[in-house]
């Protein structure tokens, strides 16, 4: 058997018995395999009006502006209205919990509607009902725009339709499947950095040399097995996300992706050991300066994000094949290129 190969099982043998590691990938088998509804519950955190029918926000409404105000509130299903005669029987109604807001709308003397909002504080419920109410405001000021559109001189731009896309599909394929794609990769790079730079303190890296092995064939059986691991989850993770209702249309593709992005952060991460030999260090490094590099990615014109995104719900277009092929290229001159330094510097 090549020796590279010996190298890459006995580093897969040694991150078993890792329970950092291991607790990290149990941790993302756990969000992959009940993704279906752990998002909900993501989504209702991130964007609790994407709960809207879930939970019905009761609210009051007074004042000589209630007639107008009242049926633009009552209209969905995420919202209950109740009118009142006076300001002090809605509040009364709020501090007894019969409703859970209260409106007082109030026409001016200058045709303006004045609105004031009580709504509770400190509660998770604030977050529900101040959505709830913000959406019937702003459905109540684009009426009363239509209404008095004839006063203005100009016609203004139309309003963009809605889209009515599901919020729960966008951040499965924009927020869920990234992180779970390139997770992997990035522990993959922490992984080599950290496991280089120990074998450097022990001194056990000269041990290795002495097995016969060059630097060059250390490189390669470590760096297989950092980076197989990455795309191998991310095959994990694929296969449940669609059990669980989110299927990927071109999983060769993102898997693709995902291997060069992990072989780039290798090649990184054993660079940066063997710039900095000792794991604390190395790791910060390594750390800081893959979020460099995230962040300056997704300034190009399809970050790695948006190009699994998109490989995903099947909506590829010629930037984004361009992009995993880019990708593609980069890891091997960044891997070449680590390779060759490791073995200038023991050489």
């Amino acid at each position: 058997m090549d020796s590279r190969l010996v190298l890459a099982r006995r580093e897969l043998r040694s991150l078993g018995r890792e329970k950092t590691i291991v607790l990290a990938l149990a941790i993302q088998l756990f969000v992959a395999a009940f993704s279906s509804f752990l998002v909900v519950g993501l989504v209702s955190l991130y964007a609790p009006g994407a709960t809207a029918g879930a939970y019905v926000v009761t609210v009051g409404v007074a004042g000589n502006a209630s007639g107008d105000v009242a049926p633009v509130v009552g209209a969905g299903n995420a919202r209950q209205v109740q009118t009142f005669d006076s300001t002090g029987a809605a509040v009364k109604a709020f501090d007894a919990g019969h409703v859970d807001a209260v409106l007082v709308a109030d026409r001016l003397a200058n045709g303006r509607t004045r609105v004031n909002v009580i709504a509770p504080r400190g509660s998770f419920e604030t977050t529900l009902v101040v959505v709830q109410v913000k959406k019937a405001l702003t459905a109540y000021e684009r009426q009363r725009r239509r209404a008095l559109s004839f006063r203005l001189d100009r016609r203004p731009l139309g309003v963009p339709p809605d889209p009515g896309s599901s919020p729960y599909f966008g951040f499965a394929y924009t927020v869920l499947l990234p992180v779970l794609a390139f997770l992997p990769a990035f522990i993959s790079g922490s992984i080599a950095a950290d496991g280089v730079a120990e074998e450097l303190d022990r001194g056990t890296f000269e041990l290795l040399r002495a097995a016969p092995l060059s630097v060059r064939e250390i490189v390669d059986g470590k760096a297989l097995a950092f980076v197989a691991i990455a795309p191998a989850q991310a095959a994990c993770w694929f296969a449940f996300l669609a059990a669980n209702g989110t299927p990927i249309a071109h999983p060769v593709a993102a898997l693709l992706l995902v291997a060069a992005v992990a072989a780039a952060l290798v090649g990184v991460g054993i660079a940066v050991a063997l710039l900095a030999p000792k794991r604390r260090e190395a790791q910060l490094v390594y750390s800081f300066g893959a979020l460099a590099v995230f962040a300056a990615a997704s300034l190009l014109p399809e970050s790695p994000q948006n190009v699994v995104a998109k490989l995903a719900i099947g909506s590829a277009t010629q930037t984004t094949w361009l992009t995993v092929v880019a990708a593609v290229a980069v890891a091997v001159l960044v891997y070449a290129g680590s390779r060759r330094w490791a073995a200038g510097l023991a050489g």
